[in-house]
């Protein structure tokens, strides 16, 4: 009995060593991408910001040269995805849901045009060009392609005799780490990854999800320190129950408002792509974009036209709430007119900025106190942000986690469900389900014209 015990023990022992050893090596690699991703994000964001700074002051040293100055720019981020890297346009989330379903249905699948550090680089400097040319555009969107890609890199470049990772959860796992080293939310990039981009259970790849995210993080706060994405904690009440209506009435506008304006963007990039046939017919398109923007910025306000961020910032951090009405129809038309111009860049920054307006406007309908007003802007942050996503709980934990005000969490998460409902009300698929969609047909597409080529040969 006792050589039976010490027999199974040692076998035991082996049996544990052996996995032990496997798990450390299998996560090594996603370690390497994680510190990878958590310094180019901070540089990205570094240099996003310092495009965004650029941009206003050429403003305010001569406030006319906007009319050139966004043509220019917003025409050079689109030569640079066109001639490079067509796939690096746009926000960067549906390419890595297509990347990920094109390796579910063929798992030697070559992704090279979604996921690669071309396409990297391309989105970075296209990003930042848009930035330089005041597009309302955001940087969280690229963040997670360009971590997708470093992740996947990564992956092509293990060992053969390294124990094998396999490829979806590996891209996944970084597309996750991007979105919370970009927000500074680990759990919003791991609920993010279930919600949207996996679809499935996070038993299949916790290990690979939850120490990408958390290196990443902590990487970015390494060199930027624990910050906050909106820099500090907005002072909000939630203890009354008569804001219960307005979050409701900013839930239904916000859910509605994102879900029509992905729509009106699916038929311009539809439109575009069956009309517009010559380079010069895009520049066109681009130069009227580009007039939208300078007229916005030129005639109204600046702020109005970015990522959005400084109206956040002033909105929550400061006495004055009050917002004109027409700024929420123009921080939607700024998205609109970037996004569909043919740059790189996302609509998150964008999303959050137009849901903080519309929850301020709301506030002064009400005539609410400052407190109550800022809870109605995290609720439309949240609101506006899902009928984008589609992804409620990620947009609840998002703003939780940027802000940190968890006495709110259950008003942000009815703001994120009603809003979740009105959208289906527009479109029963989310915006990024169907670009990922135009993705895969445009992939198909380019394979059946390379194919005769191949043949002739």
């Amino acid at each position: 009995m006792i050589q039976l015990r010490l027999f199974l023990k040692r076998n035991f022992d082996k049996i544990g060593n052996r996995r032990l050893k496997l798990s450390i090596l299998q996560a090594i690699p996603f370690w390497i991408a994680s510190i990878i991703v958590g310094l180019v994000t901070v540089l990205f964001a570094k240099l996003f910001a310092l495009a965004e700074s650029i941009m206003l002051h050429i403003f305010g040293w001569h406030n006319w040269i906007i009319f050139i100055q966004v043509p220019f720019f917003m025409i050079a981020a689109w030569w640079i995805v066109k001639k490079w890297a067509p796939y690096a346009r746009g926000s960067g989330i549906p390419q890595v849901m297509a990347a990920t379903e094109l390796i579910n249905h063929s798992p030697k699948t070559n992704v090279e045009k979604l996921l690669s550090i071309k396409v990297s680089v391309i989105k970075i400097l296209s990003s930042l060009l848009m930035a330089l040319g005041g597009a309302a555009i955001g940087r969280e969107g690229p963040t997670i392609q360009i971590a997708g890609s470093i992740f996947s890199y990564v992956n092509n470049h293990i060992p053969k005799n390294w124990p094998k990772l396999k490829r979806t959860n590996m891209i996944v796992a970084g597309a996750a780490a991007g979105l919370a080293a970009a927000f500074n939310t680990p759990l919003g990039g791991i609920v993010f990854a279930v919600e949207e981009l996996s679809r499935t259970h996070v038993t299949f790849y916790r290990t690979a999800l939850f120490s990408g995210v958390i290196i990443a993080g902590l990487t970015a706060q390494g060199i930027l320190g624990p910050y906050l994405y909106l820099n500090s904690q907005p002072i909000v009440s939630g203890t009354s129950l008569h804001i219960f209506l307005p979050v409701l009435l900013v839930a239904i506008i916000g859910g509605l408002s994102g879900s029509y304006l992905c729509k009106w963007i699916l038929k311009i990039l539809r439109w575009k792509a069956k009309a517009l046939t010559k380079n010069s017919q895009h520049i066109f398109f681009i130069l009227a974009c580009a007039f939208i923007i300078s007229s916005i910025t030129y005639f109204i306000n600046p702020s109005i036209t970015g990522s959005g961020k400084e109206i956040m910032l002033k909105l929550l951090f400061t006495t004055n709430k009050s917002m004109p009405w027409y700024t929420f129809p123009l921080r939607l038309l700024g998205p609109l007119v970037s996004f569909t111009s043919g740059g790189a860049g996302g609509v998150f920054a964008p999303g959050l900025a137009a849901g903080a307006t519309l929850g301020a406007i709301a506030g002064n309908w009400f005539n609410l106190v400052p407190a109550d007003i800022n809870l109605l802007i995290l609720a439309g942050m949240v609101a506006f942000l899902t009928g984008i996503t589609r992804t409620p709980f990620t947009s609840a934990i998002l703003v939780l986690e940027m802000t940190d005000r968890h006495s709110v969490i259950f008003y942000l998460m009815l703001a994120g469900m009603v809003a979740g409902l009105a959208s289906l009300l527009v479109d029963k698929e989310s915006f990024y389900d169907h670009l990922k969609q135009d993705y895969l047909f445009d992939i198909k597409r380019d394979e059946e014209k390379i194919k005769p080529q191949q043949q002739e040969a």
